[in-house]
């Protein structure tokens, strides 16, 4: 049995590296692009990225946020990603249990990391993240005794939400809740259990309402476009209301 100690000083090594990658599948997933045998490259020159600029947060931090050959801004989402994956082991670290349950927690909150990124970079869900997204609720499920429990909430959730698709495009005869979201919550109702679905959704719509308010203030005068036409990435808000519903529970 590995030692505890170790194994969580080791998540939280690599999780800066893990946080670039996720960064990079969030950029490269919804467009369809290899993640693993393309080099990373700029965006803007297409010139290949050596060690020196991919070492996490350090690299971002000497280039000032710019690309070495062409000096086009770089997007700071990396370096956020590189900053929240790291904060997600700490926490995994924190919430305690063996080193199983550490690696799981972690992994769990860094795919919801890579979807939040993916839905609101893309309004898109990667099938790879939700399908991995589902394994890893079960294999958390598994490891509490609660296999059961997980699968009638993943039910519950997917099956919820393809009813609201398929009602809505009934009503409006447009979609209104992408095929995505159906997937993510066969992951998060697994995650929630049918008794703390309903909490995980309500913290959802609070937040997505909440958010989309203040973005409509800040943006209606720049951009002159009405709230009510305007996409919502509620995957996102999906998947910060699981990583709050974890925190509170790993707070218990």
């Amino acid at each position: 049995m590995p030692d505890p100690r170790f194994s969580a000083l080791l998540l939280i090594l690599i999780a800066p590296f893990m946080g670039s990658f996720l960064a990079l599948l969030a950029d490269r997933l919804p467009r369809g692009e290899d993640v693993i045998v393309k080099p990373s490259h700029c965006r803007r020159c297409d010139a290949r990225l050596r060690l020196r600029d991919l070492v996490p947060v350090l690299s971002f931090v000497s280039t000032r946020g710019r690309c070495r050959h062409c000096g086009a801004a770089i997007p700071p989402v990396t370096l956020y990603s590189e900053i929240a994956a790291t904060g997600a082991a700490v926490l995994a670290v924190l919430a305690g249990g063996g080193p199983a349950d550490i690696w799981l927690s972690a992994v769990f909150l860094w795919l919801l990391l890579a979807l939040t990124l993916c839905d609101l970079q893309w309004y898109r869900l990667p099938d790879l993240l939700t399908g991995t997204l589902f394994l890893t609720a079960l294999g958390i499920a598994a490891r509490g005794g609660g296999l059961d429990q997980a699968l009638i909430g993943a039910g519950l959730g997917s099956g919820a939400f393809l009813a609201l698709r398929l009602g809505y495009y009934a009503i409006r005869g447009r979609e209104g809740l992408g095929l995505g979201d159906v997937k993510l919550m066969a992951g998060l109702g697994a995650f929630a259990g049918p008794l703390d679905l309903p909490l995980l959704v309500l913290i959802a719509a609070l937040g997505a309402l909440a958010g989309a308010g203040l973005d409509h203030m800040v943006d209606r005068r720049r951009r002159g476009t009405s709230l009510a036409i305007r996409k919502l990435p509620f995957g996102a808000a999906l998947c910060g209301a699981a990583a709050i519903l974890w925190v509170l529970r790993a707070a218990i």
